[in-house]
């Protein structure tokens, strides 16, 4: 009986984690040169399991991506996705709901990544913001030297990025 307390639990904990904090993204990709090169690449992102939906505007280089509810949204994955196409990320700007997250000291935590918000409002973040990663490797050469004095070091065990709003 006490396993399957903690099962439904542990249950009740990943499909609260789960739940799309992270509603969409914009993803504008470099290199592209044609529409081949824009179909292979949103061939390889739709293979990730929390990619729900991919509309592509091939004259600003542009993926908006729609995320699935049921499972955790990882960064790093897409950027692999893209690079193994033979592209980069130009610029990720993802569109979270802040209803669900609770932000404390300018930082907010989802699915095991920490992300520091470099530029946070006087005000309370409400409702559907977005927020623009400024990491090395999602964001331009000269974003990233801009921001990068306020950047910290990683902390914990998830991935850390740096972002705008």
């Amino acid at each position: 009986m006490k396993s399957i307390k903690i099962f439904v639990a542990l249950l009740a904990i990943s499909i609260s984690v789960a739940k799309a904090q992270f509603v969409k993204a914009e993803l504008q990709v470099s290199g592209l040169t044609c529409s081949m090169c824009s179909k292979a690449t949103e061939k390889s992102l739709r293979t990730l399991p929390f990619i729900g939906d991919i509309k592509t505007d091939l004259n600003r280089n542009l993926f908006t991506v729609t995320f699935k509810n049921t499972s955790p949204v990882d960064f790093e994955q897409m950027s692999k996705k893209v690079q193994g196409a033979g592209f980069s990320i130009n610029q990720l700007k993802a569109f979270v709901d802040f209803d669900k997250l609770k932000v404390t000291n300018n930082k907010f935590n989802y699915s095991g990544d920490t992300f520091h918000i470099l530029n946070a409002p006087a005000k309370s973040l409400d409702g559907e913001v977005a927020i623009t990663v400024v990491n090395k490797g999602f964001a331009p050469a000269a974003t990233v030297k801009k921001y990068s004095p306020a950047m910290e070091s990683k902390s914990g065990n998830g991935k850390s990025y740096h972002v705008v709003i």
